[in-house]
């Protein structure tokens, strides 16, 4: 991944061995430092997107490869689940999949991120044909699909503290998507609303997790580096759709 503009370096971030254990306030603080220089809403697709800059397909682009993203999600927290080492962890974590999911009752966010995507001109059968995804945003997700499934249950759970950074960026999405891209149907932003208030509570759950069972520096290194992990998956996948809808430039 490319360095990014203000970063801190990556020794600064990951734990050095034979140093003593953090604290819970040093360790949140450690992993608050990769969101704060490898999260990425730093991204130029993200900047270009935040400046009015992308054109209507690039919009649909990166709706439709993200769909991958989304879909995947409740994947990848199921492998979480099936791992976690007693029922009331599962307990805790089972409803990340339902939000994602929904129920037979309600629809959840892979159905409000398809409304998205009719909301910017795409048709719900080419979101969920896939036809417009590239191969390396789908590497990428399978990888953190993988990463979940194979690596220890705390590392996969630290690796989702991308949460703890993402309802700003929702925030401020939505504010640019509606006076920005006025020819987006506002009925679609159903999805970025829902997440402002489900994130903090996912982030919540996953931060007080990693900081009771992270007990070793070696454990909260691993923390980091997982998370730091997710935030490359992340910018890889607007890499490759910034290669596949390219920005202009000035």
């Amino acid at each position: 991944m490319l360095e990014q503009g203000g970063a801190v370096s990556q020794e600064k971030i990951l734990y050095k061995k034979g140093e003593r254990l953090w604290t819970k306030e040093e360790f949140t603080e450690r992993l608050k430092e990769v969101g704060h220089s490898f999260y990425h809403d730093k991204h130029p697709f993200h900047t270009a997107m935040h400046q009015g800059k992308l054109s209507r397909e690039q919009i649909r682009g990166w709706v439709a490869n993200r769909y991958y993203y989304q879909k995947s999600v409740p994947i990848k927290d199921a492998a979480i689940l099936s791992n976690l080492p007693s029922r009331e962890l599962r307990r805790e974590w089972i409803g990340r999949i339902i939000d994602h999911d929904g129920t037979q009752a309600e629809e959840g966010g892979i159905e409000a991120w398809l409304q998205l995507g009719e909301a910017v001109g795409l048709s719900r059968e080419e979101v969920v044909r896939e036809d417009r995804v590239v191969p390396s945003v789908r590497f990428s997700v399978d990888a953190y699909v993988h990463f979940a499934r194979t690596k220890p249950w705390i590392e996969a759970v630290a690796s989702s503290l991308t949460e703890l950074f993402s309802p700003d960026l929702i925030s401020k999405r939505i504010k640019v998507l509606e006076r920005l891209y006025p020819w987006i149907d506002s009925a679609g932003m159903d999805y970025f609303q829902n997440r402002l208030t489900q994130a903090p509570q996912d982030s919540d759950i996953a931060l007080k997790l990693v900081l009771i069972y992270c007990q070793t520096p070696e454990d909260q290194r691993r923390a980091v580096e997982a998370l730091r992990f997710k935030c490359d998956v992340l910018w890889a996948q607007l890499d490759a759709i910034e290669k596949a809808y390219p920005l202009k430039s000035d």
